[in-house]
């Protein structure tokens, strides 16, 4: 009889493992189209590029090795210092407001009606689906100096025209404005979804402890989207201090440089530069400081899984 049993729970566990090992095959079956496609286009392109950092390399001859002269030239370049330092300033013009904006737009649509909410987050998705190129001409017309909106409303106030995008003191503001709006839609959303997902029972037990809106915000909502928001200061950073689009078509990098984001700096020395390899040095430094903020942000900004 102990035999029989001791057979049977055998075959089970042998049955069990089988149906394991043919679940995990098909696992593997379905990742190896992607992983494929991450070999191809990220990882192949990635080694390839660090084999180029180490060579003196153009379109117009083979790679001759230089070892980390490439990467001596961009450490010791103060103009690509200086973009990076433009970067970060960039991001601290653009990631806090949008954040904070975001947010509050994000606490005003989960307390109006459906009806209401969902017109609300339509309208903030909209600038997420517009063109960055055609933004970027949309408010190069409203900056204008003679004939812009901007500058006519101040006129109203009898202030005088200011050169929003030819003025080195202005230029950078200038840009960023436009990459708030842009980014603002995703960010509210995504907050959106975060809110909902609180459970209302915290907000039910604060009012009946007569909380008010703003302790509530600070001792339940901020502390349940303490995840999200440090997603969206990664991602946010990221996407500021590689911005490429807007001064490229705003402004071209100028005035006098003011405006010349890393990823444009790169882009420039690439397209003038006939050594290429200075630029793929440049992007891989780029690659190295963007991955050690984000992780210095994860170390000092806690982020453990919050438990109900």
């Amino acid at each position: 009889m102990v035999s029989a049993v001791s057979t049977e729970r055998r075959a089970v566990r042998h049955r069990a493992d089988a149906r394991k090992y043919r679940d995990t095959k098909v696992a593997y079956l379905f990742l190896l189209p992607v992983v494929a496609l991450l070999g191809i286009f990220v990882v192949w392109p990635a080694i390839y590029a660090g084999f180029l950092s180490f060579q003196n390399w153009s379109f117009y001859k083979d790679p001759e090795f230089v070892g980390f002269r490439n990467f001596t030239a961009v450490l010791s370049d103060p103009l690509f210092w200086a973009s990076v330092g433009r970067g970060f300033a960039f991001v601290a013009m653009t990631v806090p407001p949008m954040l904070l904006l975001a947010f509050f737009f994000a606490s005003l649509v989960v307390s109006v009606s459906r009806r209401f909410a969902g017109i609300l987050k339509v309208s903030i998705y909209i600038p997420t689906i517009i063109s960055s190129v055609i933004t970027s001409i949309v408010f190069v017309l409203m900056y204008d100096y003679s004939g812009g909106l901007l500058n006519w409303f101040l006129g109203i106030f009898g202030i005088d025209p200011i050169a929003w995008i030819g003025d080195p003191a202005w230029a950078l503001l200038a840009i960023a404005i436009p990459a708030i709006w842009l980014g603002m839609g995703l960010t509210s959303l995504i907050m959106v979804a975060a809110m909902v997902d609180i459970p209302t029972e915290y907000y039910e037990a604060a009012a009946m402890e007569g909380a008010n809106w703003w302790q509530k915000t600070a001792y339940i909502t901020l502390p349940q989207m303490k995840n999200i928001i440090l997603y969206l200061l990664i991602t946010g950073f990221v996407a500021a201090i590689q911005q490429f689009e807007l001064p490229l078509v705003m402004t071209g990098g100028g005035p006098l440089d003011s405006t010349t984001l890393p990823n444009l700096f790169i882009f420039n020395h690439f397209r003038n530069d006939i050594n290429v390899g200075y630029s793929i040095a440049a992007a891989l430094v780029m690659f190295v400081v963007l991955g050690t903020v984000s992780a210095i942000v994860f170390k000092f900004v806690n982020s453990e899984r919050l438990v109900d």
